[in-house]
């Protein structure tokens, strides 16, 4: 896929690329709508838009879920604070300015998943990218998709390349760099922080709903957790409901996400 969408970009002439796959099918207004987008907002560097998902099969819980979850998300601002838990954006249904890719490069091939890691990089620079704010494309599922069966796109190469970007952001944006706190002392949310480490940053404890013993790090209860103008929290939380949750919590204790937190899982 990265030597395909790569080659075509390079022969593009066009002021704006777009992408899609072969068995996805656009919806007829999907290209001027887009193009209005950026012909409107000269500030922006990309534009996607929401998908309608047609699943292969009945036990599509987990996808449907993560269309949901990124067809709520419109907006940049929204963008820079939900990059972190998953792609926001459905890489079939994005247009880009050319000269953005010609100026920060396209896909990078390697052990990471290429599209994921081409929007991080993207957000990292600047570059500010939203959605035209309704169904764009039929986004067809199948057994055989990428995503699937090839081991760059596994948890662990998303965290791996999304920790990259995330201590990144940290160093600019979090006014206690290397030190964060971590909500989640579950096996899981832990291995799933590990990579900070390798990245310079320090977790100095967890938070959770009960205590734990026997870890690398001291575990508060969450009840307990300092003000906001002490910590800054990443939120290695899965389920979104307990997300949700999480953050009428932090909400109440005066935490604003993207300035004293950032939800990471």
């Amino acid at each position: 896929m990265v030597f395909a969408s790569n080659k075509g970009f390079n022969i593009s002439k066009g002021e704006y690329v777009a992408r899609m796959d072969a068995d996805d099918v656009a919806y007829p207004s999907r290209l001027q709508k887009q193009i209005n987008f950026l012909d409107i907002h000269h500030d922006y560097g990309a534009v996607a838009g929401l998908v309608e998902y047609i699943p292969h099969s009945e036990y599509t819980a987990g996808f449907n879920r993560y269309v949901n979850w990124s067809n709520s998300i419109i907006t940049y601002e929204d963008l820079q604070k939900k990059q972190f838990i998953e792609m926001p954006l459905v890489n079939p249904t994005t247009m880009w300015r050319k000269e953005v890719a010609d100026k920060l490069g396209m896909y990078d091939d390697g052990d990471f998943p290429e599209d994921y890691e081409m929007w991080l990089r993207w957000l990292s620079k600047g570059i500010k990218i939203a959605k035209v704010p309704e169904v764009v494309l039929k986004w067809y599922d199948s057994d055989e998709r990428l995503t699937r069966t090839n081991p760059i796109y596994s948890n662990e190469s998303f965290f791996k390349i999304k920790t990259k970007y995330l201590s990144n952001w940290l160093e600019n944006n979090n006014p206690f760099h290397p030190n964060v706190v971590v909500w989640g002392a579950s096996k899981n949310s832990r291995k799933r922080a590990k990579p900070l480490f390798d990245n310079g940053v320090e977790i100095l404890y967890y938070i959770d709903i009960k205590l734990r013993t026997n870890l690398d790090r001291e575990v508060i209860q969450y009840k307990d957790i300092p003000s906001p103008n002490e910590i800054f929290i990443l939120v290695y939380m899965k389920q979104e409901d307990a997300r949700n949750e999480i953050q009428r919590f932090l909400k109440s204790r005066g935490f604003i996400e993207g300035i004293n937190y950032l939800l990471v899982s």
